[in-house]
């Protein structure tokens, strides 16, 4: 049985336990490919600093172990941030303990390196909180930016995509009382939502369209049927084609409502001034924006998307622009958002510049670990802003974002594919580099190449190889015969956004046949859930009552 088709026997939500500490298994089927840490909601309210409960990296740790029950040790863990590096440490020591427990005779037994696995990498989330902070322009994530989708699910009005057809059992009575909202399943079941969910919504609009053709051809198809036979295999098919039919219908309403939704002036302005900080522009340009989103009554979490995005990529903001904009916010939204203002700083999201941080962010010099994260020198080192985006035809992660490279899954590409990452840099965005990328990636491993740009990056760099494993899963290897694909595990800790998934998902597509791309999370995040994560809900008087 291979790594893949494991996860389905081995890892699955378990309701009836009372508590994640008694769950023998911590990881969660989300998708194919993706696995969630059951958490118990546990992980957005500790990931942000805050408070120093260690839970959350203990029952990563031991998600990860399970897996190397299964399969073996990862030969190799690549990693950057510092609360990664603290998984590592605990998952070395529950090897340790294994390990020792096998030589005393008990029942752990010793573990050899996996010659199915090729390596883990594990990047924190504070590495990257840019990323989340943006509006997500895949399908799937604006799905997720604008309905919110909860274990593949999504509730959307009934106005906008009409009512579920009715149960044969129902009854007059019942329909009158249908709710006002209906839950779509969204997810890989769903043969038109796969077509979907990784596109840039640019093209959404022409894939519905070729659906729609194709399924009105084949519908036609049953005047052509000459014989019973024919007929008899259109009538088989059927089923599934109104099936399809419904799906297209739910997609094409969902896409005309997101499109009517982002082409609404605050959404335009907003967008405009994410793109503009992204790219490098100076920030004091886009607080006129800012201030006429805040004039206009923009939702809250719009407005702090933007504060904490120019705070994350510029290394803070100015103190008297803070103060202003500050005073802006309780004055527009209520004064119980002292807290909130105050809990996104602890959470490192909206801080002042610290003149000495300005300096060095504008200087582009190397930041010490555990300092911010070096946007302005990343943004040209791993290429972040591509200005010649295909859509259609895409070569390059930075079609999730119409230009814009997650760093956190550029990270990625450094382990995977760094002779693409190299030829980016240097300028040649081709379609030919990507495939040269996949001849020189085995050759350098871990952040071989690249360890004087990690270091821009906030927290610590890893690579480690434990004593003895990649020789021993070399050997094992070679006496078994087993070749083929490797299979990579690529955990994100502290949450992931659906853009992201699909980014590692186009990087995954690039490495058939070498690789089998396996994505782990802690938690399904996007903007307005990180700042949420902080916000006080309700007025001054409520909270000061609690």
């Amino acid at each position: 049985m291979s790594v893949l088709q494991s996860f389905l026997c081995i890892f699955s939500r378990l309701k009836t336990m009372s508590s994640p500490l008694n769950c023998p298994m911590h990881l969660v089927i989300y998708t194919w490919y993706v696995l969630h840490v059951s958490s118990f909601n546990e992980i957005l309210r500790l990931q942000f600093n805050k408070d120093h409960n260690p839970q959350p990296i203990y029952l990563s740790a031991k998600a990860l172990m399970q897996i190397q029950l299964r399969h073996g040790y990862f030969p190799r863990i690549v990693g950057k941030g510092d609360k990664a590096r603290k998984v590592v440490d605990q998952l070395l020591r529950m090897r340790r303990e294994l390990d020792a427990e096998g030589s005393l005779g008990g029942s752990g037994g010793k573990l050899m390196a996996s010659n199915t696995i090729e390596n883990l990498i594990i990047i924190d989330r504070d590495v990257d909180f840019a990323t989340v902070l943006m509006t997500q322009l895949t399908y799937e994530g604006l799905v997720d930016e604008l309905f919110g989708i909860n274990h593949n699910h999504t509730e959307v009005d009934t106005s906008i995509i009409g009512y579920a057809a009715p149960q044969a059992s129902s009854n007059s009575s019942n329909t009158s009382k249908q709710s006002l909202k209906r839950k779509v399943q969204v997810d890989s079941s769903d043969q038109l939502f796969s077509q979907l969910r990784d596109a840039n919504f640019a093209i959404v609009g022409g894939i519905l369209n070729k659906v729609a053709r194709r399924l009105e051809s084949d519908y036609d198809s049953r005047h052509g049927a000459k014989s019973t036979s024919e007929l008899r295999e259109f009538v088989n098919k059927l089923p599934a084609y109104q099936a399809e039919h419904s799906s297209l219908k739910i997609h094409t309403n969902l896409a005309e409502e997101i499109m009517r939704r982002t082409r609404s002036d605050i959404f335009r302005q907003t967008l405009g001034v994410q793109q503009n900080i992204a790219a490098g522009a100076d920030s004091t340009s886009q607080y006129d924006t800012i201030e006429e989103l805040i004039a206009r009554d923009a939702p809250i979490t719009t407005i702090l998307r933007l504060l904490c995005l120019d705070s994350c990529i510029n290394g803070g903001l100015r103190p008297r622009d803070l103060d202003n904009f500050k005073k802006q916010v309780l004055q527009g939204y209520g004064y119980q958002h002292l807290l909130t203002l105050s809990n996104l700083e602890k959470m490192e999201l909206l801080q002042p510049k610290v003149p000495s941080t300005g300096i060095l962010l504008q200087g582009g010099s190397i930041s010490a670990a555990g300092a911010k994260t070096n946007y302005n020198s990343l943004r040209k080192s791993l290429r972040l802003i591509v200005d010649e985006v295909d859509e259609q035809s895409p070569n390059d992660i930075s079609y999730v974002y119409s230009g814009y490279a997650p760093l956190s899954v550029r990270l990625v590409q450094c382990v995977l594919q760094k002779a693409y990452v190299q030829a980016l840099v240097k300028g040649n965005h081709s379609p030919q580099a990507a495939a040269a990328a996949a001849g020189a990636a085995s050759t350098t491993p871990g952040w071989l190449g690249f360890e004087d740009v990690v270091k821009n990056a906030r927290g610590s760099s890893f690579n480690i190889v434990p004593k003895g494993d990649e020789k021993a899963a070399r050997a094992r290897q070679t006496l078994t015969g087993s070749g083929g694909a490797k299979t990579v595990f690529v955990f994100f800790l502290g949450g992931i956004t659906f853009t992201e998934i699909a980014a590692l998902r186009f990087i995954a597509q690039h490495e058939a046949g070498r690789r089998n791309i396996i994505i782990c999370t802690t938690a399904i995040l996007n903007g307005d859930r990180m700042v949420r994560a902080g916000m006080e809900q309700g007025n001054l008087q409520n909270v000061c009552d609690n």
